[in-house]
């Protein structure tokens, strides 16, 4: 979204395990800086979660998509409890959102805040700046394919991966649009694995038809594999980086363990220009949940996504440095829930430092 309207409607999904209580620190800090920078908002809260599934035997209906519709956001928690079968909570929620909404973009900032908290040997706050954008509606998330025979010894499981030109396009184009707008190092580089999977020589056809429109933008080109391996030893090389869903899952992860940990990763599930979803990457740690000791920098980290997204630039930018001076300062030891410092606490230092 571009420009400000200054009044904002934002659906809020505590969700499962800790969810709610990352999310509460979110919302505190959303609060302390509509007063800052004289913006106002709405918030309505849903109660999808694994406990209102076993209460009442409703997941979230797709019906609630239309009055999503109506608001500038979306910020969710975390979702899934160990009392239901995997997915089962996140399809109808997750994946709603996702497939309802048309959200064909998920953008993962990979940032480091402080060098102590890198585990890569020498590597530094100037080395590790990078943006993932994940195509988030295809590939093998589509849940074309089925179990046949199951439970014997001739049992065959198929998923189908899916891409089209028109989901490679609108995420790649967006990822040069985003360089761009960075204006770093100003290169998008494809991860794919054309080589393997033949399918996906649409992926590399499609960026460089896309990049001949963009001749400011440097392209580069990495396999799974590969990527995976370079993020490792030289983060420093990438700007911004475009792929498909599944791939986008599973780097994105290296991502949060080399900016420090799933307890600062936030991200964007986006449909440029219309109601979008904003969240922490982490789980629901259901066994921390109640007990108030789950990290919510990544949930506040996620609100500055949020804000950023609404026109809220100033707003998002005090977060992020607010975010970056508590992390400098060496008073949080860790990002986990090992750090000795409470959900609440850790949320009442960052607000702290926001003034």
């Amino acid at each position: 979204m571009t420009g400000s309207k200054r009044k904002y409607k934002i659906g809020v999904i505590g969700g499962d395990g800790v969810g709610p209580e990352v999310v509460a620190e979110g919302l505190k800090v959303l609060e302390h800086v509509a007063r800052q920078f004289g913006f106002s908002y709405e918030v309505k809260e849903y109660p999808w979660s694994a406990q209102h599934y076993l209460d009442t035997g409703v997941t979230m209906p797709e019906s609630v998509l239309e009055e999503y519709k109506t608001m500038d956001a979306v910020y969710l928690g975390a979702l899934g409890d160990p009392r239901l079968e995997p997915g089962f909570i996140e399809r109808p929620v997750i994946m709603g959102l996702r497939f309802g909404l048309d959200l064909y973009v998920n953008l993962r900032p990979i940032k480091l805040y402080a060098e102590e908290f890198c585990p890569l040997k020498g590597k530094k706050p100037e080395d590790v700046d990078m943006v993932v954008v994940r195509e988030n509606t295809e590939d093998a998330y589509t849940g074309i394919g089925g179990i046949f025979k199951k439970g014997t010894p001739d049992e065959v499981a198929i998923a189908d991966m899916v891409f089209t030109r028109k989901g490679a396009e609108r995420a790649i184009r967006y990822a040069f649009e985003l360089a761009r707008k960075r204006n770093k190092k100003k290169k998008v580089t494809l991860i794919d694995k054309a080589n393997a999977i033949r399918a996906m020589d649409l992926w590399t056809r499609t960026f460089e038809e896309v990049g001949e429109e963009y001749p400011d933008i440097e392209r580069d080109h990495a396999y799974i594999d590969a990527a995976c391996m370079w993020m490792v030893k030289n983060p420093e090389w990438f700007d911004v980086a475009v792929t498909s869903n599944l791939f986008g899952d599973i780097i994105t992860d290296i991502g949060a363990m080399i900016q420090g940990g799933l307890g600062i990763a936030a991200s964007g599930n986006i449909h440029p220009g219309k109601v979008s979803m904003f969240e922490p990457i982490h789980g629901s740690a259901p066994k921390y949940a109640g007990k108030n000791v789950a990290n919510p920098m990544a949930a506040i980290a996620a609100m500055g996504m949020l804000l950023d997204y609404v026109g809220e630039a100033e707003a998002a930018a005090k977060i992020d440095l607010a975010l970056r001076g508590l992390l400098s300062s060496g008073k949080v030891p860790s990002l986990g829930a090992d750090s000795g410092l409470s959900t609440t606490r850790v949320g009442e230092m960052v607000r702290e430092v926001l003034g």
